[in-house]
């Protein structure tokens, strides 16, 4: 059987049928059997092609398109195809218009060979030799090509014939497309099809119109005039009775309706005597279409964006609001995903009537799709109000127990932001964030500790409940970091209050000093531990031996344990607290007093710096207490008063109480006790802001510069209620400029400033020339991508 079957391929004749070939084709059993089949075809064909017309030439074509719809080379068809467009019959004119359509484009130099035959055959006497043409025009046309035709477009553009009027409506939408100065052409043709009774020719003026009005303001002020023509034609369409011929589920050519809904959208947006004379049209729309079908929400759909897009009245756009509100509850979950995505954009301006609907909203985040949990997600952190806040966080942390992975740093980044904003008190703020740090604290963000350790220390009444909180979440888990390092910071300048165990605000607990630091041996000793929260223990441990009184020693073995460290940063720590146990033993209760209370607000001071960004901050506070440091005599190698860069001075003892882990310290020297190492006192660069846009600011600064180099930085910000997300930065310079870029410190800018995203941009410019740089800013910012290109022409000079 088989043989028998490989020889009738090898018998097959050239000039075998497309359905023969075809059945051929298939039959094959393996891929290189296929080849084979197509291969002697194809040779047959060439053999043929170069014959006289011998009355197979349709044929031949026709079955090198469906070799060429298999993916295999068929280009050698293309000047038959210019061939059969010539030929005076139809069917052999039929399959070479095919053929141009598939195998030509306007790079090829062979579809400028067809020109004058769609020109001839655009003025036949035959309506169906005429919409060939016109098909292939507005299939493959060229610029040169429409330039030359359009002309005969306008002409059918005003035949008597609807069949091709309508093919001609389309092909003038590709040639405006292509050459948008033609559109004046259009222009006046345009505007008279609107009065045509076919819905086919409606359809094309409407999408033609649309086209024109896109590219020209001037036609678009000219097609304002005619907005009550097509709210005439959308009533007769919205209140006529049933019609076989248009009705698509109980719709009356829904198609039709969205077209000059979009157009309608064009016309009112920015002008209120156009949206005056469609906001009734739109009411009717809205109340009288059926959603129950997806040809009714694709309508009602388009009328939502066109009452918010112009300037409607407000209580059109409730009624749009309340249309999405019932999208949220359709078993689709495609329009649930619209739905909510039309809601994002307008919670801002319509902040009150998507209110009414954040029940609805709320169980969308209970949805199996993860695009539909997105949207809820986004669209719930964005209905949080200082009315809601209390009711909304339990939604939101109930969800934030379950939610997916990938949702999680989002979630928690949405609570911060929301209890931060419109947090009732204090101890709800500082609950809401331990609930998130215990639920999800592996997913949050670096400043996240910093931040709760700023709103702990402005809350000085609730210090002892914190403490007592803080701890019992310590001893119940140390696998969460961020939660752990804040309890670490909290029993180090609290401790006294959580051994005292008395507490107004919490059950009280009767904490024995050994058991905090078994507490705080058990993170130094744990392999789950980072260096960071490490280096948080031990500096709480080291502060602990000032707020207690029988375990000093204890403290002080700890401590020297940790001074061959393999750990670098905590070696150093542990080296200098040493040094402060031995030769500074009477300053170090002054050393390490409490620490005051951080202001949030003052320079230098931001969400997303280290623990040294925070001590610099610290630094620089004004206090009234001060403690004058006895001076060493002038060989002494470490001098505790050149901390602060002086000797004489008197220095605040609370400025030197705390020392944060996660600090990046210098070692020079002799300077153990550099307490405060990684103080930058030189002048920051200057920059200059290159780019500022939907609340997205971008800053250049010049950090070295040499004669052949540059080093500059880009420092993005973002001053907006959300979080910008999907940040990119791409940069291009002349071609004897080599650049390098440096990866970016993330790619999602928190909101409201309060952190930023760094990238390092490295500039070599061998032969001197004048600098330029393009940068291209790409984000995501409420759900929609923006992308911007800035030109930068002048560099600013480095810090000297």
């Amino acid at each position: 059987m088989e043989r028998f079957h490989f020889l009738k391929l090898r018998a097959m004749s050239p000039s075998v049928r497309l359905q023969e070939m075809i059945r051929v084709i298939r039959g094959a059993r393996t891929q290189g059997e296929e080849r084979g089949v197509i291969q002697r075809e194809c040779a047959a064909i060439r053999a043929q092609f170069r014959q006289v017309d011998n009355g197979t030439r349709s044929h031949n074509l026709a079955k090198l398109l469906y070799v060429h719809m298999l993916g295999y080379p068929a280009h050698f068809g293309q000047m038959e195809c210019v061939r059969l467009i010539a030929s005076p019959r139809y069917n052999e004119k039929r399959v070479g218009y095919l053929g141009a359509m598939m195998l030509l484009d306007e790079k090829q130099d062979a579809s400028l060979l067809i020109t004058n035959s769609i020109k001839n055959d655009l003025s036949h006497n035959s309506q169906y030799v005429q919409s060939l043409a016109l098909c292939t025009l507005a299939c493959m046309g060229s610029a040169e090509m429409c330039r030359d035709l359009a002309p005969e477009i306008d002409r059918l553009l005003r035949a008597s014939n609807s069949y091709i009027k309508k093919k001609a409506t389309l092909c003038a939408v590709h040639i405006v497309r292509k050459v948008p100065e033609l559109g004046e052409l259009f222009t006046p043709a345009a505007r008279s099809l609107l009065s045509e009774k076919n819905h086919g020719v409606l359809h094309g003026a409407v999408v033609l119109i649309t086209e024109l009005c896109e590219r020209n303001p001037d036609t678009l002020e000219q097609f304002r005039k005619v907005v009550p023509d097509l709210v005439q034609i959308m009533k007769s369409l919205v209140m006529s009775g049933y019609s076989p011929e248009h009705n698509v589920a109980g719709i009356s050519d829904p198609f039709l309706q969205v077209r000059i809904l979009r157009l309608l959208r064009i016309l009112g947006r920015n002008n209120d005597t156009a949206s005056d004379a469609m906001n009734d049209l739109l009411a009717q729309v809205a109340t009288n279409t059926d959603s129950s079908k997806t040809a009714g929400s694709a309508v009602l759909y388009e009328t939502v964006l066109t009452v918010m897009d112009i300037k409607s009245e407000s209580g059109l756009r409730v009624l749009a609001v309340n249309i999405l509100g019932r999208f949220l509850l359709n078993n689709d979950r495609n329009i649930r995903y619209i739905s909510m995505t039309s809601l994002q954009k307008i919670v801002q301006t319509d902040h009150n009537a998507v209110q009414r609907h954040r029940g609805t909203i709320v169980d969308c985040l209970k949805d199996q799709d993860a695009s539909v949990k997105r949207r809820a997600l986004e669209l719930s952190l964005a209905l949080v109000s200082a009315v809601n806040i209390r009711s909304l966080m339990k939604e939101l942390l109930l969800f934030l127990s379950s939610c997916p992975p990938e949702l999680r740093a989002h979630t928690t980044s949405g609570i911060f932001n929301a209890a931060e904003r419109y947090s009732p008190s204090q101890r709800w703020h500082i609950d809401t964030i331990l609930h998130v740090l215990t639920t999800a604290g592996g997913d949050v963000r670096d400043e996240t500790v910093p931040n709760l350790i700023q709103l702990i220390t402005t809350a000085s009444e609730l210090h002892c409940y914190t403490v007592h909180k803080l701890y019992r979440a310590l001893i119940t888990d140390i696998s969460v970091q961020s939660l752990v390092q804040v309890a670490c910071w909290c029993i180090g300048e609290y401790g006294d209050l959580l051994l005292r165990g008395e507490c107004e605000e919490t059950e009280p607990v009767q904490v024995t000093e050994d058991d905090v630091l078994d507490a705080l041996e058990t993170v130094l000793q744990s392999h789950m531990s980072s260096p960071a929260t490490r280096g948080f223990a031990l500096t709480a441990t080291m502060k602990l031996s000032t707020r207690i009184t029988h375990n000093v020693d204890r403290i002080r073995s700890i401590v020297s344990i940790y001074g061959s460290c393999i750990d670098v940063e905590l070696q150093q720590r542990a080296v200098e607290y040493n040094a402060l146990f031995k030769k500074y033993d009477h300053m170090r209760a002054a050393v390490l007093e409490r620490m005051p209370v951080i202001d949030k607000s003052s320079p230098g001071h931001a969400n997303d710096e280290s623990a040294g960004g925070a001590i610099k901050e610290l630094e620089q506070t004004k206090l009234t207490q001060e403690v004058v440091l006895p001076k060493e005599p002038g060989n002494q190698v470490c001098d505790l008063l050149d901390l602060l860069g002086g000797s004489g001075e008197p220095v605040s003892s609370s400025a030197l109480s705390n020392i944060l882990p996660g600090t990046a310290r210098s070692t020079s020297g002799g300077d153990l006790l550099d307490l405060l190492g990684g103080l930058d006192v030189s002048p920051a660069p200057p920059s200059v802001k290159v780019y500022e846009k939907n609340g997205v600011t971008l800053q250049l600064q010049t950090d070295s510069q040499t004669d052949t180099g540059m080093t500059i930085t880009l420092t993005a910000t973002n001053s907006t209620d959300g979080d910008i997300t999907s940040l990119t930065l791409q940069a291009a310079v002349p071609k004897c400029v080599q650049l390098q870029m440096k990866a970016p410190s993330g790619d999602v800018i928190p909101a409201r400033g309060i952190g930023l995203v760094t990238q390092t941009v490295l500039l070599n410019n061998p032969n001197k020339v004048s600098l330029k740089m393009r940068v291209r800013v790409c984000y995501t910012s409420q759900g929609s991508v923006c992308q911007d290109t800035v030109q930068i022409d002048s560099f600013p000079s480095p810090a000297w």
